[in-house]
């Protein structure tokens, strides 16, 4: 079996929600330690240090996943056009399944 084209649009629609998977994975990272710096501000006696760490944790969360599936959107509508171009001129990738 050879895999000679792939859907342009279904490539993009699965990479863009692996990315934004991939996203909120790190934005949850993201603000776990973001809350973390600022309760260390906060023994500090740094008051606006947990304004900053919600703002940056509540921000992450909500805006890396959808960064991250609009990046992996467009970068799979771009791999599968140049393999779509490629596979024209060098075959396709050979598949073996029982």
């Amino acid at each position: 079996m050879v895999v000679r084209k792939f859907g342009v649009l279904s490539v993009g629609k699965i990479m863009g929600v692996v990315y934004a998977l991939l996203g909120l994975i790190l934005g949850i990272f993201t603000a776990l330690f973001s809350i973390m710096g600022s309760a260390i501000g906060m023994m500090n006696s740094d008051s606006s240090a947990l304004f900053g760490g919600l703002f940056v944790g509540v921000g992450s969360i909500i805006f890396l996943p959808l960064l991250y599936g609009i990046i992996g959107f467009i970068f799979g509508l771009i791999s599968a056009l140049l393999y779509n171009l490629v596979a024209r001129f060098v075959g396709g990738i050979e598949i073996e399944v029982d």
